[in-house]
């Protein structure tokens, strides 16, 4: 029974870790990641080779949109003609021809042909073809032209796959030579922007993000290497990105980087409208408001993201960094990481089992080892000291779980002390119900409730103490079997206690056939006499039904005698540091046991001295037994024999 109850204990602790860990693993850490990314992570900004030029607010106040298309070809002959820029990244889809302004699509498709330093977007889609015919010729050439070849080491394990592509131009597809997906996905849970999909996955094989697509053609990368869990690109140098698998894509978590004081951007923008104008001055053989030579040698990526045109130009997501972090930027983040090698990987679950698992069992070691307070202290240590290990790691760009363990350390620790509070609670009622049987109930109550101040020592008291003695069973137990003499004693005390303890009086001890019987305390009562008398009358009673009884079953004739006296007298705990008993003593005491062993003088079976008379003396009929001498007093004394109660 024990054994099915620890288990039981056992399968409701791990129970309750799995879904607090289910519960906070989904929910809280994804926040705990946002808070030290930004506060603890994210660099003062961008690498300085990376330019963004913006289509914002002020470029669209000028240059009323939709665009046409001239106006890009102006950028990007601006671009290729006039700088010596590495690379230009386009975070755009072109989805349709400009039915109005033919020429103007030509335009940018011829100024796009002549840069071989060009890199357009394309957005992987969710939902299927309309025209499945249509979207099976477009995905084949796309494939053909724009698969990423990559060495696959991942077995037979399948990916989920988008569904279609967002199909382009002919015009555009055509002088495309290279190109970069520009999707991006959420966290479902609080809706930020913490990885990107570094390689899409569509119907079979492999296309590179934008990132990672100018990352191709600035560093001449030979092959990439897909395992189960890194993507390995090498090239001039070789990068190891650690990957997570969700729709449509292999993710790896962005390092962010703070954006330029008074600015949503992270790296260095310049408005469209600015290159615009400064192109327009070139042609005119005027000074351009931006020279040409501000590009040279650098990244550039273009895109839109106009706040205020009320034209669903707003290309902005939430990230740790900012609630409205601009798309263009979060791309240009991408390649910056890939460039400094700087993603951020996150720990294996292996590791993280690995992790809390000794977090637990260094909780259960505290719990089991120290008390509440201490193991509070070591464990409130423990996690400030975890914490801080755990921003060095984010530091060293290696992230590691924060908020699960803590919540199911201290989760575990309140398990811990419950339990053990509970068990403790449940043996020391057992030790009490236990010892309660040695000694009196109510002593065991004043022990247990001052448990920590147990000592010798005690106190002056008036009280009343009662002996109560079977005559003759010296001499009739030596006539009985040893089992005969337990059965009468056993059935005798039980009998007898329960009267005592109604009358408020604690047993103190049973001196072989003999009771003794305190009055007054433990238990505080000033009737402690008159609860005294009552209680012996009520024993006499008990013990002629008991008598009674034994006749008939043959077993020998039982008769007792009663003494009580009260007084002061010491009440506490004597005996040595490692043995205490709690008792009375004192001069009282000794008189009370004699006054019991007149009864055989007298042939009675109740006496009373005449203290304890003068407090009962309005329920009692006496009869005075004058100058009784008692060992122990100079003077004879007057003993009363109790012959009813009134």
């Amino acid at each position: 029974m024990k054994n099915l109850k620890n288990i039981f204990i056992f399968i409701s602790f791990v129970i309750l870790i799995f879904v607090v860990y289910i519960i906070s693993n989904v929910f809280f850490e994804p926040m705990v990641y946002n808070l030290v990314v930004k506060n603890f992570v994210a660099e003062n900004k961008g690498s300085d080779g990376i330019f963004l030029i913006v289509i914002d607010d002020k470029s669209i106040e000028r240059h009323r949109w939709p665009w046409k298309r001239d106006l890009y070809a102006k950028i990007f002959d601006y671009l290729g003609n006039y700088t010596n820029a590495k690379i230009i990244g386009f975070d755009a889809v072109i989805t349709t021809p400009d039915e109005n302004n033919p020429q103007s699509d030509l335009e940018l498709y011829n100024q796009i042909s002549k840069l071989d330093n060009f890199v357009g977007g394309f957005n992987p889609l969710r939902q299927k073809y309309s025209n499945e015919s249509v979207g099976n010729n477009y995905d084949k050439k796309f494939k053909e032209k724009f698969k990423l070849n990559i060495i696959t080491k991942t077995g037979n394990e399948k990916f989920r796959s988008f569904n279609s592509l967002a199909n382009m131009p002919d015009g555009y597809f055509e002088v495309l030579k290279n190109i970069g997906s520009v999707y991006v996905l959420t966290h479902p849970v609080d809706g930020f922007i913490k990885d990107i999909p570094q390689v899409i996955y569509y119907k079979g094989d492999f296309y590179p993000s934008l990132g990672l697509a100018m990352y191709i053609k600035l560093n001449n990368v030979q092959n990439i290497t897909l395992t189960k869990k890194h993507i390995i690109i090498n090239g001039d140098d070789k990068i190891k990105l650690q990957i997570n698998k969700r729709f449509g894509g292999l993710y790896n978590f962005l390092h962010f980087y703070k954006p330029y004081p008074n600015s949503d951007y992270t790296h260095k923008t310049f408005s469209a409208v600015d290159i615009l104008d400064s192109m327009d001055a070139i042609r005119a053989g005027k000074e351009p408001k931006i020279n040409p030579s501000v590009f040279d040698n650098k990244i550039v990526f273009v895109g839109a993201n106009a706040k205020a045109s009320g034209l669903g130009l707003e290309d902005a997501l939430p990230t740790p960094i900012q609630v409205k972090h601009p798309g263009v930027d979060i791309q240009a983040t991408n390649l910056d990481n890939l460039i400094h090698n700087k993603t951020l990987n996150y720990i294996s679950s292996a590791q993280e089992l690995f992790l809390i698992a000794v977090l637990l069992i260094l909780t259960f070691f505290i719990v089991a080892k120290y008390s509440l307070i201490v193991g509070l202290v070591i464990t409130v240590a423990t996690v400030v000291l975890y914490i801080f290990m755990a921003i060095a790691s984010y530091k060293l760009n290696f992230a590691v779980p924060i908020v699960t363990p803590i919540t199911l350390q201290l989760v575990t620790m309140i398990f811990g002390y419950s339990r053990k509070f509970i068990v403790e609670a449940k043996n020391k009622e057992k030790i009490k119900n236990a010892m309660g049987k040695y000694i009196s109930q109510d002593i065991m109550q004043n022990v247990v409730k001052d448990i920590d101040n147990l000592g010798l020592g005690g106190k002056k008291a008036n009280v009343t103490v009662l002996f109560a003695d079977i005559r003759g069973f010296t001499s009739m137990s030596e006539k009985m079997e040893p089992s005969e003499i337990s059965m009468i004693l056993n059935e005798y005390f039980i009998a007898l206690e329960p009267i005592i303890t109604k009358h408020n009086g604690v047993i103190n001890k049973f001196i072989g056939d003999a009771i003794m019987a305190i009055f007054g305390e433990p238990i505080q009562n000033k009737n402690h006499a008159i609860d005294a008398v009552l209680c012996a009358d009520e024993m006499l009673k008990k013990v002629a039904e008991l008598r009674e009884k034994w006749l008939i079953e043959g077993k020998p004739k039982i008769e007792i005698g009663i003494g009580i006296n009260t007084g002061d007298a010491f009440v506490g705990n004597i005996g040595s540091e490692n043995r205490l008993e709690y008792t009375v003593i004192g001069d009282m005491v000794n008189f009370a046991s004699r006054i019991e062993s007149f009864n055989k003088v007298y042939k009675t079976q109740f006496l009373i001295s005449e203290s304890t008379y003068n407090q009962v003396r309005g329920i009692a009929d006496v009869i005075k037994i004058s100058e009784v001498k008692v060992r122990g007093k100079a003077n004879k004394v007057n003993i009363y024999e109790v012959l009813r109660l009134t």
